[in-house]
């Protein structure tokens, strides 16, 4: 099930034109989750927008796993907790500067537009 909600989450930041959509299985590696999504928005705005849109179609409704958010209100890099699935939206050299996919290379990045 982890992997349909990092799915769906993926394609509605595609749909809400996300940069650099990254999909790190991390279900091996670590207890934290299933699944990071790493993703950037173009700014501030854009970002909280990505966070806006996950929430409203995710939110609580559809996850019977919860949910908690944090870094809304500077929007360099917002994270959305779904338990299984973590996705963390980031604004301008915030992304380069944490490089998450880097921190988790020994995840195995997935192909989530042909899965």
């Amino acid at each position: 099930m982890s992997f349909e909600l990092a799915k769906r989450i993926a394609t509605i930041l595609d749909d809400k034109k996300a940069q650099g959509i990254e999909v790190i299985d991390i279900s091996g590696i670590s207890q934290l989750a299933d699944y990071f999504i790493i993703c950037s928005g173009t700014s501030s705005t854009h970002v909280k927008a990505l966070a806006d849109e996950v929430e409203f179609q995710i939110g609580g409704k559809d996850c019977e796993t919860g949910f908690h958010k944090e870094g809304y209100g500077s929007a360099t890099w917002v994270l959305l907790d779904y338990r299984d699935v973590i996705v963390h939206i980031f604004f301008g050299e915030t992304r380069d500067f944490y490089n998450l996919e880097h921190l988790w290379t020994d995840g195995k990045k997935i192909d989530w537009k042909n899965h």
